[in-house]
């Protein structure tokens, strides 16, 4: 493999890892001895670099649930090219299971996962993830230590039937439920539904927020070149993770680290893969978290700087009807980037050590309905960014996977003011809502849940279902799953629960939707807003607060949707002094 321009190897003295192992000193005379004893010769582990791998492994983690089986070929690839592993277990942010939002735990896993990188003897580090929060998480924590690293995705699950038709996780789910609601799926085929879904671990099979942040992942340059796309049930899936173990013993010599890779150009072309693949709207929150670690500050409007030349050409579900096994077959994400290499800055650096535009050389595309061509787009644009009085800092939304004639909209608000005022009231007879009502979900936001759940595509009167309707324009603060659809403003900013314009929307207010335009506007006059406001402000509504444990420490540091959701005191790219050893 091509070197990185103006870098130096490094020799072993120089390694991080030779303050705990080499000195003739009690503790690093301790630090041998505890190796020796968990069963380690001293030839084992001495003179050579030692890689750590943070494996996000849980039994109750579907999307993980191979990675332990994983974790041993990445552990061969070091060891065969002359490093020494070592595995360190951390927060599997399993999407379903994690309760009230695996949103309110990324900050805590990339935490983790600075910490993790930061106190042990590492040189550099293997990231094996790929559920929705866990990629950012993982990126973020090992950006902010700067110690070489490789991202293992864990690949999407297998493509799955139900009665001859082609089903997406998650996107199904939610049309189904439609279904289920309106009296037309009965017990039985909501069993058979439930047993056929899923049929392999490994992450949502569509273009979800999983596959979105795993295609970030690989444009920014932090996977192996394909890596992205391998079904994980897939042979080429451990095969690649030993791939993984040996060139990143080779990137500590070549001391190839983040910041030489996470650059501008790199997090712009991460964007794009992102619209090129209509991916979820998660990563209007996760890539300004991931940037800011880098000292990059990337802004809501890049979103609709690139919109205009960046086509939606991956014809994947929920904005498609292929799945992530048929876009493998097709080519997977590096013939996709060649379809947009002129768009690309393809001199960005990767952990191959060879640039993006060397990676996607050789790429192909084998299927030009599920890999499009420029001159047949599934969509026109991926993600819209509307703002307006009820949005001043921006909302977004998933143009391609929004109904056509709801884009522009005016209609009035049927409002909750908490999630479970929502559950509460949404299919009453009484509920005073017609296909044409907007629905409002306020306090869902950062603060506000906490942890802005994947509560923004809220559900369908069981009423109109009833009529038909199964699409209506709905608002929040709150986000949305990547793989579900429907005409949802998301990310509200600023949110209901710090006094954004959200949290004063009443009952029966206008509000206007105009896509094309990027405006969202709530119909009332400046002065009325304005008394409703200061009204606000007076009486500071109850919103949940947590006076203790983690969601405390959330409540009081987390930034808003639009500055990447992060901790205000974990933002910047300054790097931390060396562990001190006492």
């Amino acid at each position: 493999m091509a070197q990185p321009p103006l870098i130096a190897r490094k020799t072993i003295d120089q390694l991080r890892s030779q303050r705990w192992l080499a000195p003739d000193t009690m503790r690093g005379f301790t630090h041998r001895a505890r190796l020796a004893q968990t069963g380690w010769n001293r030839d084992d582990f001495m003179n050579r670099p030692v890689v750590g791998i943070v494996n996000t492994w849980s039994d109750i983690s579907t999307c993980h649930s191979h990675l332990r089986e994983r974790a041993v070929k990445v552990r061969e690839g070091i060891v065969r090219a002359g490093g020494f592993p070592i595995e360190l277990p951390a927060m599997s942010l399993g999407e379903v299971w994690v309760k009230p939002t695996t949103m309110l735990y990324r900050n805590f896993l990339a935490m983790e996962t600075e910490e993790l990188i930061r106190s042990h003897p590492l040189d550099a580090v293997v990231l094996m993830g790929g559920c929705d929060k866990t990629t950012p998480a993982l990126l973020m924590g090992a950006f902010s230590v700067n110690l070489p690293c490789i991202f293992i995705p864990a690949g999407a699950s297998s493509n799955a039937s139900f009665r001859g038709q082609k089903v997406g996780t998650g996107t199904h789910t939610m049309k189904f439920w439609h279904e289920r609601r309106a009296g037309n799926m009965d017990d039985a085929a909501w069993r058979e539904l439930e047993g056929c879904m899923t049929r392999s671990p490994g992450t949502c099979n569509t273009a979800g927020t999983a596959s979105t942040m795993t295609a970030v992942a690989e444009a920014l340059g932090f996977s192996l070149p394909g890596a992205q796309s391998i079904p994980a049930a897939d042979a080429a899936h451990p095969r690649m993770c030993t791939q993984v173990g040996e060139r990143i013993v080779e990137m500590v010599w070549e001391d190839l680290t983040p910041r030489t890779i996470a650059t501008e150009a790199a997090f712009k072309n991460a964007l794009k893969a992102v619209l090129v693949m209509g991916g979820s709207t998660n990563a209007c929150v996760h890539l300004p978290a991931m940037a800011g670690r880098c000292g990059v500050k990337l802004s809501l409007d890049w979103w609709e700087q690139f919109n205009k030349e960046i086509p939606v050409l991956a014809n994947l579900m929920p904005a498609g009807d292929a799945l992530m096994e048929d876009f493998y077959f097709a080519g997977g994400l590096r013939a996709l980037l060649k379809r947009i290499e002129a768009q690309l800055d393809l001199n960005c650096m990767t952990v191959t050590g060879k640039t993006l535009g060397e990676n996607i050389a050789t790429a192909q595309v084998f299927n030009d309905d599920v890999i499009r061509p420029l001159d047949n787009p599934v969509s026109r644009e991926g993600i819209a960014v509307v703002k307006g009085n009820l949005a001043p800092r921006g909302a977004v939304m998933k143009p391609s996977a929004a109904s056509k004639h709801l884009l522009k909209h005016t209609g009035p608000a049927v409002v909750f003011e908490t999630f479970d005022d929502m559950m509460k009231r949404i299919d009453s007879p009484e509920l005073n809502v017609t296909k044409d009502s907007v629905l409002v979900l306020k306090n869902v936001g950062p603060v506000g849940a906490p942890g802005m759940p994947e509560a923004g595509n809220l559900p369908i009167p069981k009423k109109l279902l009833e009529q038909g309707v199964r699409d209506m324009v709905r608002i929040s603060d709150a986000r949305m799953s990547g793989t579900h659809y429907g005409t949802c403003v998301l990310h509200v900013c600023p949110e209901a629960a710090v006094g954004g314009t959200l949290a004063i929307v009443r009952e029966g207010d206008l509000i206007s939707l105009d896509v094309a335009a990027r405006k969202i506007e709530l119909l009332v006059s400046e002065e009325e807003i304005a008394k409703r406001l200061s009204a606000w402000q007076d009486a500071k509504p109850a919103t949940l607060r947590y006076g203790r444990s983690y969601a405390a420490l959330y409540q009081q540091h987390v930034t808003q949707a639009d500055d990447g959701a992060d901790f205000d005191f974990l933002q910047g790219s300054e790097l931390l002094p060396e562990p001190t050893i006492f």
